[in-house]
C-alpha cells in the first residue's frame, strides 16, 4: 500500500504511544512509526502486554499495529525515511546545575534534535509534542539551522492535553488541538499540514492555531491553572477540619457558581502525575528568570500547598494512631497518582509511603495496575514493604487502611469483611473521599476523611 503521509514519533511513552496510535487509527492511509531508545519499551509495544495502561488503548493498537502503525528501534533509519517528526521525549525537572529543582531538563530533547539534524537527508516538519518551556523552539531551530544544502526544517508546537486514565477519549474527542508556528509563509504551510491531519476527526472549530510561543506557554499555564484549583480546595479542606464544615458541601456550593465550575474541586491528598508539579516549577523558573519574583512566588505556593496537604495526611495518621506507627501494619489502597492508570510519576503515594516507613511502619501496597511501577519507585527504601494485588489479602492483619487513589473498585469493597480481617481498633484514612464514611463508621472503623469531621469510636470512649 502506498501511504499518503509518513509520520514518525520519537518517544514511545505516555504521550507518544497513544497519540500516534490515534493518528494511525483515524488516518489508515498514513504510515505512523514510533521509535524509542528504550528497547524493552518497544518490545512491549509490539507484544500483548503494553508498557502503559489506558482504557481502550489495547483495542486501537490491535486494529492498527502491523498495518499502518509500527514500533521500531532503528531511530536513525526512521528519521531518514519520514517527513513529519513528532518529538515526544522525556523532559523531567532538572536535578543539577542552574535551575535545579525547577527548570526543565532538556538534555534528551537536545540529543534528539541533534539526531534529527545528523540523519535528515530531506526537509522535514519537526513538531514539539513534549511539554517544553516557552522559547524552546528557538533553541531547537538553532540546532536544526546547521543543516547543509537544501535540507530545511519547520518547527511547530503541538502540546498534548491528555489526562492519564482518559487518554484515548481525550485523543478521540479533544477539548481543543493547539498548533503553534512561526508567522511566516513556510510556518503557515507546515501548520496547515498538521491541521489537515487532525481535521480527519477533530472538528475545525476545535483546532486552534497560534504563534509558536503562545502554544508553548499555553500548555504550562493550563496545567498551572488546574493545579491551582486542586491546591485551593485542599487549603480549604484544612479549614473545614478545624471548623467541622464539610468540604464536599463547600465544594458543591462553590462549584455551582457558573463563573467557577465544579471540575478539579475534589479535596484529597494532592495532585501527582508527570505534568502539574513539573510544569508549575517550570513556570516559576521562567518568571524568576524574567525578574517576575512576585509572580514566581505566587505559583510556587501552589506546589507548597500540595506538599502541605500530604504532610497533613501523614500527621493525621500518626496523631490518630496514638503517636506511634512503629511495628504497625498500614495497608495502602491505590498507588497510581489517579484512577484508571498505572502511572505513578509524582504520585502522592510515593512520599506518603516513604514517610510511613520512616516511622517504622510496615506497609502493604495494593493497586490494580500500578504495583510494578510502585516497586520501582520504592526499590531504594529501607523497611518492610509488600505488594499484594488483592485488597482483602492486603488489608488482612493491618491496623489501618489509607486510600490514596480514587479507583472505583474501592467504592465497592466489602468493608464489613475487611473490618473482620483487621487488628482492632481499625483505622480508615480516606485520602480521596471515595467511600461511605458513615457506613464504615457503623461497621466499627475509626474513619478520617479529608476536609470533613472524623468519625471515631475512640473519641466517644474518651468523652464517656
Amino acid at each position: 500500500m502506498k501511504f499518503q503521509k509518513k509520520i514518525l514519533c520519537i518517544g514511545a511513552g505516555y504521550v507518544g504511544g497513544p497519540s500516534m496510535a490515534m493518528i494511525a487509527y483515524k488516518c489508515p492511509d498514513y504510515k505512523v512509526t514510533v521509535v524509542d531508545i528504550n528497547d524493552e519499551r518497544i518490545n512491549r509495544w509490539n507484544s500483548n502486554e503494553l508498557p502503559i495502561y489506558e482504557p481502550g488503548l489495547d483495542k486501537i493498537i490491535k486494529k492498527t499495529r502491523g498495518k499502518n502503525l509500527f514500533f521500531s528501534k532503528d531511530i536513525e533509519k526512521q528519521i531518514k525515511e519520514n517527513d513529519i517528526i513528532f518529538v515526544s521525549v522525556n523532559t523531567p525537572t532538572k536535578t543539577f546545575g542552574t535551575g535545579a529543582g525547577m527548570a526543565a531538563d532538556l538534555q534528551y530533547w537536545e540529543k534528539t534534535a541533534r539526531q534529527i539534524l545528523e540523519n535528515s537527508q530531506s526537509s522535514k516538519i519537526v513538531i514539539e509534542k513534549s511539554t517544553l518551556p516557552v522559547k524552546t523552539a528557538a533553541a531547537m531551530e538553532k540546532i536544526l539551522m546547521l543543516a547543509k544544502g537544501k535540507v530545511k526544517f519547520d518547527v511547530l508546537s503541538n502540546p498534548e492535553f491528555l489526562a492519564e486514565g482518559t487518554a484515548v477519549k481525550d485523543l478521540e474527542n479533544p477539548d481543543r488541538v493547539l498548533i503553534g508556528s512561526h508567522e511566516t509563509k513556510s510556518g503557515w504551510r507546515a501548520r496547515q499540514t498538521l491541521v489537515e491531519i487532525y481535521a480527519r476527526w477533530v472538528p475545525q472549530e476545535k483546532i486552534i492555531t497560534s504563534n509558536i510561543w503562545s502554544a508553548e506557554l499555553s500548555k504550562l499555564v493550563a496545567n498551572a491553572f488546574l493545579a491551582q484549583r486542586v491546591s485551593s480546595i485542599n487549603s480549604i479542606s484544612a479549614l473545614c477540619e478545624k471548623t467541622d464544615a464539610d468540604i464536599s458541601e463547600v465544594a458543591k456550593a462553590v462549584g455551582m457558581d457558573s463563573r467557577v465550575g465544579s471540575k478539579f474541586l475534589n479535596a484529597g491528598i494532592g495532585f501527582g502525575g508527570s505534568c502539574f508539579k513539573k510544569d508549575i516549577l517550570n513556570l516559576v523558573y521562567l518568571c524568576s528568570y524574567y525578574g517576575l519574583q512576585e509572580v514566581a512566588d505566587y505559583w510556587e505556593s501552589v506546589v507548597k500547598i500540595n506538599e502541605y496537604q500530604q504532610d497533613r495526611f501523614i500527621n493525621n495518621i500518626l496523631g490518630s494512631m496514638f503517636n506511634t506507627l512503629a511495628g504497625k501494619k498500614i495497608c495502602i489502597l491505590g498507588f497510581a497518582f489517579k484512577a484508571n492508570t498505572g502511572d505513578t510519576r509524582e504520585s502522592p503515594a510515593i512520599y506518603i509511603t516513604r514517610k510511613l516507613l520512616s516511622e517504622h511502619a510496615e506497609v502493604i501496597i495494593s493497586d490494580p495496575q500500578a504495583l510494578k511501577n510502585a516497586a520501582i519507585d520504592l526499590e531504594d527504601v529501607k523497611g518492610s514493604v509488600k505488594y499484594v494485588q488483592d485488597p482483602y489479602r492486603a488489608a488482612s492483619g493491618c491496623h489501618a487502611i489509607a486510600i490514596l487513589t480514587d479507583w472505583d473498585l474501592y467504592r465497592k469493597l466489602d468493608f464489613r469483611k475487611i473490618f473482620k480481617l483487621m487488628v482492632k481498633p481499625a483505622f480508615l484514612f480516606d485520602g480521596r473521599n471515595v467511600i461511605d464514611h458513615k457506613k464504615c463508621f457503623n461497621i466499627g472503623f475509626n474513619v478520617y476523611p479529608i476536609g470533613k469531621p472524623a468519625l471515631s469510636h475512640l473519641n466517644i470512649i474518651q468523652n464517656d
